[in-house]
């Protein structure tokens, strides 16, 4: 992959959908991290703009959720797995559906695990994926549990 002129899609399983992230920046590329900034897709009134991070090796998209001034109004992060296509220089970001929001305060919500077994259950993600969506689930909880998400997210600029 090349971070000049790399097109960028997300992919959902619930609801489902492809979305090309043309507008979202690309600030960096290596071996271990993309790191994009973006606005909303659509206008929002309960978030302005947001940095992420997609964690190439863990299977994690954290993204810093701002309101209008750049402050944190929390992080998001969903378990993925993602598709590079160096030939065509494409970056897929497939959404496994299991999600953590983590909290300035340090609270933490994880969400979408039913759809996580709906996806699983009505075939729309295979158990391959699902494994490999509760390893990287896993070990991001490992990071929160041991406190060490606040390093994670200062060490990644978010």
């Amino acid at each position: 992959m090349v971070l000049e002129d790399l097109t960028i899609y997300r992919r959902r399983y619930i609801p489902k959908e492809v979305v090309d992230l043309k507008d979202d920046e690309r600030v960096s590329l290596d071996e271990n991290y993309l790191i994009t900034k973006w606005k909303p897709l659509r206008p929002r009134s309960d978030f302005a703009a947001g940095v992420s991070v997609y964690c190439l090796k863990d299977g994690w998209k954290i993204s810093n959720i701002m309101d209008k001034d750049g402050k944190t109004i929390h992080w998001y992060c969903d378990i993925c797995e993602f598709e590079i296509d160096d030939e065509n220089n494409t970056f897929t970001s497939n959404d496994l559906l299991l999600d953590v929001i983590v909290y300035p305060d340090g609270r933490e919500l994880i969400l979408d695990a039913d759809e996580a077994a709906e996806a699983l259950e009505k075939g729309m993600i295979t158990k391959e994926q699902m494994i490999k969506a509760l390893r990287s689930f896993n070990s991001l909880l490992e990071v929160l549990r041991h406190g060490e998400f606040e390093n994670l997210v200062k060490r990644l600029n978010l």
